[in-house]
């Protein structure tokens, strides 16, 4: 896979190859696309934000564009590549007034 299959605010099925190697399904809510990876919500494993290379990802079986007043927000901050250079892994939540600590 690369870049140009897929696009930023969309949803993904796919089969890709976990770190240990296995095929899984997976799926994906992406954010932001790089040249050699993209950052995704895992939603159906953890619900972390995730740095996946091109090459994991053996095959999309579906791909869903999402409208806007359903897309999910993260600050641009969090997103941007200099960030993500030396991690796979990010724990982002978010919270608003009323909602408790």
């Amino acid at each position: 896979m690369n870049k140009e299959n897929f696009s930023p605010n969309s949803r993904y099925v796919v089969t890709w190859r976990n770190r240990d190697g296995r095929l899984r399904p997976a799926n994906l809510y992406v954010y932001r696309l790089f040249d050699d990876s993209l950052i995704a919500r895992m939603l159906d494993i953890d619900g972390l934000l995730h740095k996946i290379p091109y090459a994991d990802i053996v095959r999309i079986v579906r791909q869903q564009t999402v409208p806007a007043n359903m897309q999910f927000r993260v600050p641009a901050a969090i997103l941007e590549e200099k960030n993500w250079k030396d991690r796979d892994i990010m724990h982002h939540y978010s919270s608003g007034p009323g909602v408790g600590k």
